[in-house]
């Protein structure tokens, strides 16, 4: 039995009419009567009888019709109660610092937008550290560098951050370099050796055959920025890093990285499917989003939309405890 089969014997009756219920109903008078045919025949009785001016129902058709009538208002309300209901809940979010510095409040003001009755908590922190959170059920999601923490993920790439030279307005006279070679001793301030950005940075380096000259390892993004915004030393970020230095188009310069393996990927990682509420299903989708457009828009530059597949991860509970790098 469909719903439809009771929608068309509903106004069939209603209608006094095959030819005009299908006329109402915008459909072929043939598939009024074929579906009213099968419904009798499942019911194994007569619930229309035909006569000179129309169709009336039978008693068993009068019989049944107040029930399908009564079906059909409480299939609409249940999809009136569907389309007005409102998702909420709370919602852990976990992002770096430097990603919060360019999708956090977007991020926020699109679910106030769209999902005011979704709370969203937002967790600012290194990667590595947000990873373990993620194991520990501490947050729904979040956007790291790695997945060397999961236990059991759901990951969806989500961009590729292309590094860049930055340094103060007037530390560098002339082009700022954009290859790694052409830094030469150039002083520079990096994250410790126990970050996913760093593992990058070195990892460029090491293809090159080349050794960068860090005066200062410093895992805080406003300290780090700060020294470069000085003039103390120069540094390699994203252009995320940017993102929260007030008048930073004053204070510094930047350039592109053009070497191959200078990359930092992004990834949005969630608890597993069955794990998660709709309210967190809703917010993972809604953050995707909301990076599309911000990458779209200009809003976040520097970055490419990431092409790799997105994968349930199940690595088991050995990986959660390795050591693994966090990201600034």
């Amino acid at each position: 039995m469909e719903l439809r089969q009771l929608r068309y014997l509903v106004r069939t009756i209603e209608l006094g009419s095959i030819s005009q219920a299908a006329l109402d109903l915008g459909i072929a008078q043939s598939a009024v009567s074929q579906q009213i045919q099968r419904l009798e025949g499942e019911l194994s009785t007569r619930l229309l009888q035909r006569t000179a001016t129309g169709v009336i129902p039978t008693d068993a058709g009068l019989a049944f019709l107040s029930h399908a009538q009564l079906a059909l208002r409480h299939v609409e309300g249940a999809a009136m109660a569907a389309r007005q209901s409102r998702l909420s809940g709370q919602v852990s979010v976990g992002l770096a610092p430097t990603t919060a510095g360019v999708l956090g409040l977007p991020l926020i003001t699109a679910m106030r937008s769209q999902y005011p009755d979704i709370r969203i908590h937002l967790v600012e922190g290194l990667s590595g550290h947000l990873g373990q959170m993620l194991n520990s059920r501490e947050l729904d999601l979040a956007v790291l560098f790695d997945f060397d923490q999961a236990r059991r993920w759901s990951i969806q790439p989500l961009v590729e951050e292309r590094l860049f030279f930055v340094c103060a307005a007037d530390a560098v006279a002339g082009a700022l370099p954009t290859r790694l070679a052409d830094l030469g001793d150039t002083p520079l301030v990096l994250p410790t050796h126990r970050h996913g950005l760093r593992r990058v940075i070195d990892a460029a380096f090491k293809a090159l055959d080349l050794r960068p000259t860090v005066i200062a390892e410093v895992d805080s993004l406003t300290v780090l920025m700060d020294m470069v915004a000085r003039g103390m030393a120069a540094s390699l970020q994203p252009w995320a890093a940017l993102a929260r230095q007030p008048q930073s188009g004053a204070a510094l310069r930047w350039a592109e990285i053009v070497d191959a393996g200078t990359v930092r990927r992004n990834l949005l990682c969630s608890l597993s499917e069955d794990e998660l509420s709709p309210a967190a299903l809703a917010t993972r989708a809604l953050l995707a989003r909301v990076v599309r457009r911000l990458v779209e828009d200009g809003g976040w530059r520097g970055v490419t939309t990431s092409h790799l597949e997105s994968r349930s991860v199940d690595l088991g509970s050995a990986l959660g405890s390795a050591g693994v790098g966090s990201d600034s």
